[in-house]
């Protein structure tokens, strides 16, 4: 590694001052974007990642230098009126479950809880189950959805599915703990290929096929990332059968994205095509969940080279002031790898976000 820790720390504080006053571009010169992908005000999944960056930083300092920062954000959406319910709006919530812990804010209590439950019983629901993948409408129209009907997409399980989890355990709510796993295991059946360890981007019930076939970068890093903070939630209470199968799952695709990994250190917006282009927040992502599992012991001291690298990468794409670049947009489902090749580059606050988290890590990992 060729930067030291004060180094890597550095770039850190530049990532979170500039996701703490990123601003929503012209989304006249990005065709496909809307206001609530760029920015840090907005209630959707591109904040809710930002803000999930900024709870980790926290953590890691042991210290409580954004909170006050977040309750502002939460409160000031909740009083200019929130979005419609789906997938992608969850997100927010997930921060929002382990900083009332100590808050013991009732509203936003009622809020959580209320939202726990539709899930449950209101958000549509494939064949089998599956959380379909609603989200907010393609018009930019926060009020209203894109149903995706019959549709599940890997992105559910760090949108949706950890806020389920975490709100299960903290109430010992098994109904939301079981509907969790449920909805782990699903995406693992539907979306996970067993020739290459990698995941789709989606399935559907309606056509019974994964689109295109696609193996998406930030797409399969959702499930790099996200899994293990699953698993850490259930502070070792998850049954050893589950535990084992997700874990295996989780290594196994650790494995193929190692040998994927381009010269550079970053892994290309289509995993296995190296025509397309090398993606940042993909990059960051995976990079953070291997070396969480170095950290946890899910993974051996071989992966290293292969994290550190990309962090290497990941570092070299921080502009001076903070601005991480070469982030993909919101990228919707495709049927061909040119889909995704033909995603516009822009500054996105989960571009942000995965980059802190890759960072902690890092940090985490130095010591």
């Amino acid at each position: 590694m060729k930067y030291d820790k004060s180094y890597i720390r550095s770039k850190l504080n530049l990532v979170i001052n500039k996701l703490m006053n990123l601003d929503v571009i012209d989304n006249d010169k990005i065709t496909g974007c809307f206001k609530r992908d760029m920015g840090i005000t907005e209630w959707d999944w591109p904040q809710g990642v930002g803000l999930y960056g900024l709870l980790k930083t926290m953590q890691y300092d042991e210290s409580e230098e954004y909170k006050e920062f977040l309750i502002k954000w939460y409160k000031d959406n909740i009083e200019f009126g929130l979005p419609a319910r789906n997938i992608n709006t969850t997100a927010p919530l997930l921060t929002l479950t382990e900083l009332n812990e100590t808050l013991k804010n009732k509203e936003f209590e009622e809020l959580m809880i209320d939202w726990a439950n539709w899930l449950i019983n209101d958000l549509p629901k494939t064949k089998e189950g599956g959380f379909q993948h609603v989200t907010s409408s393609v018009t930019g129209d926060r009020n209203k959805i894109t149903l995706n009907d019959s549709e599940m997409w890997i992105d559910t399980l760090f949108m949706t599915v950890l806020f389920l989890n975490k709100m299960g355990n903290k109430y010992k709510n098994e109904v939301w703990i079981n509907e969790g796993i449920h909805q782990v295991l699903m995406h693992i059946k539907y979306l996970y290929d067993t020739k290459t360890g990698l995941f789709y981007h989606g399935w559907s019930f309606n056509e019974y096929n994964n689109f295109g076939g696609i193996f998406w970068c930030r797409g399969n890093s959702w499930f790099t990332l996200g899994i293990l903070d699953y698993l850490e939630m259930f502070d070792g209470n998850l049954n050893e059968g589950v535990k084992t199968i997700i874990v295996d799952t989780y290594k196994a695709q650790v494995r193929a994205l190692k040998e994927l990994q381009s010269e550079s250190g970053l892994w290309h917006t289509v995993l296995d095509d190296a025509d397309s282009y090398e993606e940042v927040s993909g990059s960051a992502a995976i990079a953070a969940g291997i070396l969480k599992g170095i950290r946890y012991g899910y993974l051996d001291e071989s992966y290293e080279e292969c994290a550190m690298k990309a962090i290497e990468a990941i570092i070299d794409n921080i502009d001076e002031d903070g601005t991480v670049s070469n982030v993909s947009i919101g990228t919707g489902m495709g049927m061909n790898a040119e889909h995704y090749k033909n995603i516009l580059i822009a500054p996105m606050a989960y571009g942000q976000s995965l980059t802190i988290l890759a960072l902690v890590e890092a940090l985490n990992y130095a010591e």
